[in-house]
Formats: structure tokens, sequence, C-alpha cells
């Protein structure tokens, strides 16, 4: 019997390149001995991505959809395709063919082979802007630097999951998950793929460098909670400083050179309000996750979908 590979596309306003998508991953799977379905997810498109996608469903029985209520992002739509695939291994991309669909096979073929996770690493990409390229190298670093599992720089949502890895992360039951983090902390016998991304198709990129730094923010807080930990350790070390500045107090004193500095009081009143403020924000981050994990809301609210 064939195994059944499921394909989950997150999609929000691609009317322009989705018919373009479904058709060359139609197209790898003509060379392939395999069962597939392609599960889009509109995540609240105002476009006509919707429609486009159901008149494109009656001719095709592997070709299903999940209509979102309203905008929830892209992580929602994820685990939203996810929780709904019936495949004996789930591969995720983006709907801009950024991702190419000819790298299926050597994922599949990765599978094969006996990894229950084949993920891939975009390699720098000369044509993107400077400021986004930094972003990204920045992101890795502070991801990695306060969380507990390391996510290599140029790693995003383009992966094979085995059903296997697909059912321990649906039983996860995070507020706002992020999922390139979650799949590398349940583990499995995981191998890297290097690509170079293709050009954007249509349209232009969802992720703006507003919500590349909510993200990053958000996997941080997600992961871990080393910044609490460092927030602590900053503590200490300011404290550790304010006692080197009392031999010069006495020195001053002893000299008689001691004079009203209004202006480093001034310097010291802000520097450390805003390093408060900073630890403050991490503990307020923190507690509103725990408030809303604790209503228990579903991630997304499904409009319409055609799977049974």
């Amino acid at each position: 019997m064939k195994k059944l590979v499921s394909i989950v596309i997150p999609a929000f306003n691609e009317e322009e390149n989705l018919i373009t998508i479904i058709d060359r991953i139609e197209k790898v799977f003509e060379c392939l001995g395999y069962n597939f379905e392609i599960i889009i997810v509109d995540d609240g498109s105002s476009d006509n991505t919707i429609n486009n996608l159901k008149n494109e469903i009656a001719n095709k029985h592997h070709l299903y959809f999940i209509e979102f209520s309203r905008n929830f992002g892209h992580q929602a739509a994820l685990m939203a395709g996810l929780n709904n695939a019936n495949g004996d291994c789930v591969i995720s991309m983006d709907a801009d063919l950024q991702h190419p669909p000819e790298m299926l096979t050597q994922m599949l073929q990765k599978w094969e082979e006996g990894y229950e996770v084949v993920y891939t690493r975009r390699l720098p990409d000369p044509s993107l802007p400077f400021k986004k390229r930094k972003f990204s190298e920045l992101f890795y670093k502070l991801l990695n630097s306060l969380s507990d599992v390391e996510i290599e720089s140029g790693t995003a949502d383009f992966r094979l999951l085995d059903k296997i890895v697909v059912k321990n992360l649906n039983q996860f039951k995070e507020m706002d998950p992020f999922v390139r983090g979650l799949v590398k902390l349940v583990g499995f016998k995981q191998f890297a793929i290097d690509y170079i991304p293709a050009e954007r198709f249509k349209g232009s990129s969802k992720y703006s460098l507003a919500k590349m730094r909510r993200l990053a923010l958000h996997g941080v807080t997600s992961l871990s909670i080393k910044p609490l930990y460092t927030a602590v350790y900053l503590g200490f070390f300011f404290s550790f400083l304010s006692l080197l500045y009392i031999p010069y107090i006495l020195f001053a004193f002893y000299e008689g050179t001691e004079v009203s500095g209004w202006a480093s009081l001034i310097m010291t009143v802000v520097f450390f309000g805003g390093l408060q403020l900073i630890i403050l924000g991490f503990l307020g981050i923190y507690l509103g996750k725990m408030f809303m994990q604790a209503k228990n809301r579903p991630n997304y609210i499904i409009r319409s979908t055609n799977i049974k």
C-alpha cells in the first residue's frame, strides 16, 4: 500500500501564488510512488485566495482547505494543518514558492532512510535587504542565547515531520505556539538540508521587521525562562558595580573633593529605571502568557473546511 504524504501550506493573501504551487507539487508527485494530499490553510485572507482555492478543489480530489474566521497568524495556521493532516509524514511549506517544491523528493528520500524530522536551512540570500539579513542573524543569536534549545540560523517552517512527531506536537496545548522551537524540543532523529531560497513568485512578503521582532520575542519567551535568570544576573552584576563606587566616595571625602553630582545622579537613576522596566517587562510577558493560557482559548477558529 502506498504511503500518504500530507503537504500543509499556510496562506495569507496568496491568490497569485496558490495555483502555481499546487501545480508544481503535483508535477513532483507524478514521479514519486506516494499518495498525497495538499492542505491549504487560509489565514483570514482579504483577497480571492479562498475563492480561487474552492474553484480549484472541484477538479482535484487530493486538495483540501481550512478557512479561518479571521487572521490568527502563521504559526496558528501551521498548527491547524498539523492537527488535520492524515499522512504518514507531513511537509510544511510557504505559499510564495521561496520553498522550492522540487526539494520534496530529497526530503522524502531522507525520511525513507529513517529520519523522523527533515528540516531545511536557508543559505544567506544576498538579494535580501541588508537590515533583514542582519536582523535574521541577530534573531537566531538572541533565540539561542536565551532559550533551552538551539535553532540553527536559516531554519524556518519548511520541513518534513514523521507522523509520530506530528502526533506528539498535537499533544502540546500551548497558547500561541512557536512551532520551529517545539520541533527541536521534541527531539527525534533529525537531518538538515541546506538550500538557496527561490525568488518570491508574486506578491510581497508578509513578514515585516516589526513582525520579525515580535516573533523573536515570542520565540524566546515561549521556549525558556532564561530571560528571568538573565534579569537576576543583571541585578547581581550592577549591585556589584555599585559596591565598587564606595572606595571612590571614601577617597573623595578624604581629599575633600566631593561635589554635588546632579548629572551623574540623574544618569544613574535613568539607567537603573530603564533596567527595572526591562525586567518588569519580562515578568509581565510571562504573567500575560500564563493569563492567556489559563483562559484555554483555541489558537484558531475554523469558518469552513472540506476535511471530513
